[in-house]
C-alpha cells in the first residue's frame, strides 16, 4: 500500500515527466545552479582583468587568453546545467517506475 506522500509523489510527476524530459527544459532549469557556480569565476577575472591590469598581463601570455577561460566557464556552466537536471530526471523517473510497480503489485 502506498503512503500519501508517494501517492502525491506519483501525481506530481506524472504531469512533470514529459515535459521535464526534453533537452531545452533540463538546460533552462539547471541554469540558475550552475549560474551560482560559474558567476563568480566571471567576476574574479573581471576584477582581477579591471582592477589589477599589470598583474593580468604578466599572468596572461596568449593575447585570447580571457577569451578561452570565459569560454570554458560558459561551456561549465551548460555542462553543469543539463547533466545536473538530467541526473534529477533520472531519480525522480526511477522513484517513479518503483512506486508504480508498488502500486500494481498491491
Amino acid at each position: 500500500m502506498l503512503t500519501e506522500k508517494e501517492k502525491a509523489f506519483i501525481s506530481y510527476w506524472e504531469t512533470r515527466r514529459i515535459p521535464y524530459s526534453s533537452f531545452g527544459s533540463k538546460l533552462i532549469r539547471g541554469l540558475p545552479m550552475a549560474s551560482l557556480f560559474g558567476l563568480p569565476i566571471l567576476f574574479f577575472l573581471l576584477a582581477i582583468y579591471l582592477y589589477f591590469p599589470e598583474w593580468y598581463a604578466k599572468v596572461s601570455a596568449a593575447p585570447g587568453s580571457i577569451l578561452a577561460a570565459v569560454a570554458g566557464v560558459f561551456i561549465a556552466i551548460f555542462f553543469f546545467s543539463f547533466f545536473r537536471m538530467h541526473f534529477m530526471w533520472e531519480m525522480n523517473e526511477q522513484a517513479y517506475q518503483e512506486l508504480k510497480k508498488k502500486s500494481h503489485a498491491a
